[in-house]
């Protein structure tokens, strides 16, 4: 199990592939390919964590599974919070306890993520329903150097998670998709064409 304190800003990505190629030419090398991931977070009745800004999420990221609470972060140019992680060895069975102990699923994300590294922080390259991101994750001024070498402005950090982006992304749109899922994304699209607005 770790703990650290998690400091990262998001970014919007128009070009997956001109990032990839800025990444190398600053000199990180990529730790894991295009993975798929698919994330649930739950929550107790009248959702608690939420109102406290903590979470609490199970992630499939390939083949392994991550129990994650995160608390309250703090307001400011990146977002920090403290984080507490560690591997599960059986997601199913993960979820049947944390349903036993009263959690319910609040909202599922899916991905496909890509890691980079320098050696002293992390970005990554994620491709979503709803638009490709990127996290730079390492120490403030760390996070800012890197920005500035991949031509990131700090007016384009993105303090949100994905389910803020998700609601923020359902209101533009009008789409009624109750989860970040492909699946789901789709599914509203094609009836929003076949209907109209």
């Amino acid at each position: 199990m770790t703990s650290h304190k998690e400091v990262e800003v998001k970014f919007r990505v128009d070009d997956v592939r001109a990032l990839t190629r800025k990444l190398r030419a600053a000199g990180f090398r990529q730790i894991t390919p295009r993975t798929h991931e698919m994330n649930t977070l739950y929550d107790l009745p009248g959702q608690p964590l939420r109102h406290r800004g903590e979470l609490l999420r199970l992630r499939r990221y390939g083949k392994e599974w991550l129990l994650t609470h995160k608390a309250k972060g703090k307001a400011g140019r990146h977002k920090m919070r403290e984080e507490t992680e560690t591997k599960v060895n059986d997601g199913k069975k993960m979820d049947a306890i944390l349903r036993a102990l009263g959690f319910e699923p609040s909202f599922r994300y899916e991905k496909f993520r890509a890691e980079w590294s320098d050696g002293k922080g992390h970005v990554v390259v994620d491709e979503t329903p709803i638009g490709n991101f990127g996290e730079i994750e390492g120490p403030p001024r760390w996070i800012d150097a890197t920005a500035r070498r991949l031509g990131i402005q700090r007016s384009n950090y993105i303090p949100q998670n994905y389910a803020a982006l998700f609601q923020e992304w359902k209101q533009r749109t009008g789409s009624q998709a109750r989860e970040m899922t492909f699946k789901a994304v789709r599914q509203k699209r094609s009836r929003m064409l076949l209907n109209g607005p």
